[in-house]
C-alpha cells in the first residue's frame, strides 16, 4: 500500500488538539501592523478552533 498523500499547506496551517479538534490561527497578523490597535493584535496571536462547518474539508485536506 502507498503512503497517503497530505495536503502539504493544510499540514503547515492546522494542529490537532488532544480532543480531536483542529486548531488554526487568525488571518490579518503579517502586515500593515502599525494602523491595527494593540489589542486587535494581541488577540490576533491566540490560535482558534476550526468552526464546525469545515471540519469535514480540512479532515479531508488532512485524511483524518
Amino acid at each position: 500500500m502507498p503512503k497517503v498523500k497530505v495536503k502539504s499547506g493544510a499540514k503547515k496551517r492546522f494542529k490537532l488538539t488532544g480532543t480531536g479538534k483542529i486548531k488554526r490561527k487568525h488571518a490579518f497578523k503579517s502586515h500593515i501592523l502599525t494602523k491595527k490597535e494593540t489589542k486587535q493584535k494581541r488577540s490576533l496571536t491566540n490560535m482558534a478552533l476550526v468552526h464546525k462547518s469545515d471540519e469535514n474539508n480540512v479532515k479531508a485536506m488532512l485524511n483524518i
